[in-house]
């Protein structure tokens, strides 16, 4: 198994993973990866859109770039080869959301349309949500143009997420996310950001921009898990020789 991050800043009751390469990210690919079945795994069909999908008992795929669910027994994921993966949870309302930001669902606002989801649909407090945004393409590496920016900026407002190198635009979508969730009242205690920019990482990630089109996914995955499951993925990751990064 490829290495998997875990962002503890959920705690130990929730299970919450980022993958890094896998050889497919699909349910078949996981259930056999996690030892779960198929059915314990939900992963939208993702179009780029702004839809978020609140899942209950209904399992069939549906359209959306964001999931939120307050279901037991049930792990929520989304794919990504460069785009922002952001796992988010309130845990005391039992809440969890799976997003997938690209620039078109970063600029559509999808992250501050799934917490307010969160807040409307479930009564969760922002003081009380937390997020984890995964590996993705950092603005080191994002080259864009001005309109993608303009567009970004507009949902995003103020701030260092993108900048100016000669007539070259660069962005950075994970910091856009996490202003973005800042400006729906999540404390930035509460937001861990991974680090790892997908281009520059090639052997650890898919990167889209990398490959130059085809490529596999990587993906990110939350819920309330027994917690024999979580146990048990740390000790396959670990056992494979690639610790899981903790944090906080």
């Amino acid at each position: 198994m490829n290495r998997l991050i875990f962002p503890d800043i959920f705690g130990p009751h929730v299970t919450a993973f980022f993958t890094g390469k896998i050889p497919g990210a699909g349910l078949h690919e996981i259930s056999a990866l996690l030892k779960i079945r198929e059915e314990d795994i939900f992963l939208p069909i993702q179009k780029h859109t702004d839809k978020v999908l609140v899942l209950d008992s209904a399992r069939e795929p549906r359209i959306a770039d964001a999931v939120v669910t307050r279901e037991e027994g049930i792990l929520i994921g989304v794919q990504v080869a460069d785009c922002v993966p952001v796992l988010v949870c309130e845990k005391e309302k039992g809440v969890y959301a799976a997003v997938h930001a690209g620039w078109r669902g970063t600029a559509e606002g999808i992250l501050k349309k799934t917490i307010e989801i969160m807040k409307e649909k479930f009564m969760c407090r922002a003081q009380d949500i937390l997020v984890a945004i995964g590996p993705s393409i950092k603005g080191c590496c994002y080259e864009v143009d001005y309109e993608v920016v303009h567009k970004v900026g507009r949902e995003t407002g103020e701030g260092e997420y993108f900048q100016k190198k000669g007539e070259k635009y660069y962005l950075d979508l994970a910091l856009a996310n996490r202003l973005q969730a800042v400006s729906m009242g999540v404390s930035g205690r509460n937001i861990w950001v991974s680090p790892d920019c997908t281009f520059s990482n090639p052997d650890k990630y898919y990167s889209y921009r990398f490959s130059q089109g085809s490529t596999g996914r990587q993906a990110a995955f939350i819920g309330k898990m027994p917690p024999t499951l979580f146990i048990n993925i740390r000790d396959m990751d670990a056992n494979a020789g690639h610790p899981g990064r903790k944090t906080l």
